[in-house]
């Protein structure tokens, strides 16, 4: 399974709850491109970047806890600290969430693609997590391509 790339899925998240723990650097990128994608972003951290209050439904300012996962259809495990990531990581395979723990690739039911987009054009780019540089560089090919059309 470990060797298997992940399967390319594109999916509607317009209205849907998108639960990020978390307000630092990697939970911000993920939370400016789920915003554009319609998503309903709750975030749970104390503190953050402060351009959450733009991106966010909700920002719980508090530490997580067990409750923030009612009604959550995707989680995103970004805090600094792993044993809380791998705590959320759990809690949602009891629950039948899926989840990203942005500090553990093997505790990712999904990958985060590089997004490459012109209007309704959208272009995910993974590496099945084995390579975020290449990832990232190819898309950023594919999105000075996509303006040039």
């Amino acid at each position: 399974m470990a060797d298997t790339p992940f399967f390319p899925l594109f999916v509607n998240l317009s209205g849907r709850k998108i639960l990020i723990v978390g307000a630092g650097e990697i939970a911000l990128r993920r939370a400016r491109v789920l915003a554009e994608f319609g998503s309903e972003l709750t975030v749970t951290a104390p503190d953050g970047k402060e351009e959450m209050n733009k991106l966010a439904l909700v920002w719980n300012r508090r530490s997580f806890e067990e409750r923030d996962l009612e009604g959550a259809n995707l989680v995103f495990a970004a805090t600094s600290d792993e044993i809380l990531n791998e705590k959320i990581f759990r809690l949602c395979k009891e629950r039948n969430i899926l989840v990203n723990n942005c500090s553990n690739k093997e505790q990712c039911d999904f990958y985060f693609p590089g997004i490459a987009k012109r209007e309704n054009l959208v272009i995910g780019v993974t590496a099945s997590g084995k390579d975020h540089r290449i990832a990232a560089i190819i898309t950023k090919k594919l999105q000075r391509w996509l303006e040039k059309l």
